[in-house]
């Protein structure tokens, strides 16, 4: 059981540095423009929102909770790169950037 604990660990804070290496590079793009800002974000729900929730999972064990997290974790991974790719694209489009057709 311990090990599980270790791995449950190693995944929570491999999410968290995810988050924070996101914070910093919108800190550090803040200065280039929406899509630059945009482009910091995708990190922290691509990788570090799934590996908390597997995390969380790990720790609840085998059951209906564990698959309820999975299922927020990957709701709240394609939900979110769904969204960024969408406001790019209209941001891109607003600033005349967007593609020709």
């Amino acid at each position: 059981m311990a090990g599980v604990h270790a791995v449950a660990a190693v995944l929570l804070w491999l999410g968290v540095a995810c988050l924070l290496a996101a914070v910093a590079a919108l800190l550090l793009l803040s200065g280039r423009g929406s899509l630059g800002r945009l482009h910091a974000l995708a990190p922290a729900n691509g990788l570090g929102v799934p590996l908390i929730a597997c995390a969380v999972a790990l720790e609840q064990g085998a059951g209906r909770a564990a698959g309820k997290t999975l299922a927020i974790g990957l709701l709240l991974a394609v939900g979110g790169t769904v969204t960024l790719i969408a406001v790019g694209s209209a941001t891109a489009d607003e600033e005349g950037r967007g593609r020709r057709g």
